[in-house]
């Protein structure tokens, strides 16, 4: 398994045992503009949920594979916080700012998958 792919089912089990909900990833290798190779999306209902989400991506990652993440964002207002990895970007919303934003429209070229917990 490559660094990137064990990256991205960490990040996905850590979203799923904080309960983030309506997780999709977002593959962008296929188009020349993108930041990232990956997006993972995801939401919570609260601002500490939104937090308790993004802390344990980072702890996972640091507990798994001793990487750090590049930068983040958002811890402040808690609405929208973002876990850069460099080729897997992290995205966790709370429902009404994911709508705003709308990433997944934003880059819909890109092939999407869901990951619920009963895919």
């Amino acid at each position: 398994m490559s660094r990137e792919s064990e990256i991205f089912s960490i990040i996905i089990k850590a979203i799923q045992d904080k309960k983030g909900e309506n997780i999709v990833s977002l593959d962008l290798r296929q188009i020349p503009e993108a930041v990232a190779d990956f997006f993972v999306i995801c939401e919570a209902n609260s601002n500490t949920q939104v937090r308790a989400i993004a802390d344990y991506v980072e702890h996972q990652v640091q507990e798994h594979l001793g990487e750090e993440p590049y930068k983040h964002e958002g811890f402040t207002a808690q609405q929208w916080i973002l876990v850069d990895y460099v080729n897997v970007v992290v995205h966790v919303f709370q429902p009404e700012t994911r709508q705003f934003y709308s990433l997944e429209d934003m880059w819909s070229d890109a092939e999407r998958m869901e990951h619920n917990e009963n895919n």
